[in-house]
């Protein structure tokens, strides 16, 4: 490991990206196993046209990026939008929204850019903070919600005819997930945030045995993969969410072309 991880300068803003490198993915399964795979896309595209108007306005960058995700993401239960449609739309929101904003304020489009790109290296107290909220709130709630979760990807029927109020769980879903991108939206980029939840998780649904290491093939996908691209980007002084990516994208074409057919998602 590079002596560059030891380094003082930046140890809060590896530990964050270290934090969402274990927890991203682990939604994605879960997003994935609905087959709401876009929702990372979708939620992460709000999260940064709403960072960008907070700062027009005076809020936090994460204040605004955490408003607008959990906005979207209640929005779409309280529809009861279900699949990729309804995070497509996000998207399009969301990115007519920021160059939107981004063209028609003063500091508007650099901030743009750097929500594209991430900013890692200038993670803070804030971030961290934020990402053991979202790390306590997921220990707290995630188990409870795998099981209906599993049981309406399986048995799709079950809540209909026991009356049950699926909206509960639904709507607990996407704001921990809603929350999630967020957070990974400032601190990693928007196309980092959409690479840990996807590629991890898919990586996993094609080579793990059952669901349980699904979770943790994901989980440490995602952490082994950010851990290299750290290094990767500092030692060979290249922009973080770019090698991020190139690195998640290698191990994913071997998978493709060694593993099975992913039979979930």
């Amino acid at each position: 490991m590079s002596e560059m991880l030891f380094d003082p300068l930046f140890q809060l803003p590896l530990l964050t990206g270290l934090l969402l490198a274990g927890l991203l993915p682990v939604l994605g399964a879960l997003a994935m196993l609905r087959d709401e795979w876009l929702a990372a896309l979708g939620l992460a595209h709000l999260a940064s046209a709403s960072a960008l108007l907070g700062q027009v306005l005076g809020v936090p960058a994460l204040i605004g990026a955490t408003l607008g995700a959990l906005g979207g993401g209640a929005v779409k239960t309280f529809l009861a939008a279900r699949g990729n449609i309804a995070y497509a739309f996000m998207i399009l929101a969301g990115w007519s929204a920021t160059l939107l904003i981004g063209a028609n304020t003063a500091l508007g489009e650099q901030l743009a850019r750097s929500l594209v790109e991430g900013q890692l290296y200038f993670a803070g107290i804030a971030e961290l903070a934020a990402g053991l909220l979202l790390l306590a709130l997921c220990i707290r709630y995630l188990p409870r919600l795998m099981r209906p979760v599993l049981r309406a990807r399986f048995f799709p029927r079950y809540e209909t005819a026991n009356r049950l109020a699926a909206w509960r769980w639904h709507l607990g879903l996407d704001l921990l997930t809603a929350g999630g991108l967020a957070i990974g939206t400032l601190t990693l980029g928007l196309m980092g945030t959409f690479a840990l939840v996807l590629v991890p998780a898919w990586i996993a649904f094609r080579l793990a045995p059952s669901w349980r290491w699904t979770l943790i093939g994901a989980s440490l996908t995602g952490v082994v993969g950010y851990l290299l691209a750290f290094v990767a980007a500092l030692e060979l002084d290249q922009p973080f969410g770019p090698v991020l990516v190139g690195g998640l994208l290698g191990p994913a074409l071997l998978t493709g072309w060694l593993g099975r057919p992913a039979r979930i998602g």
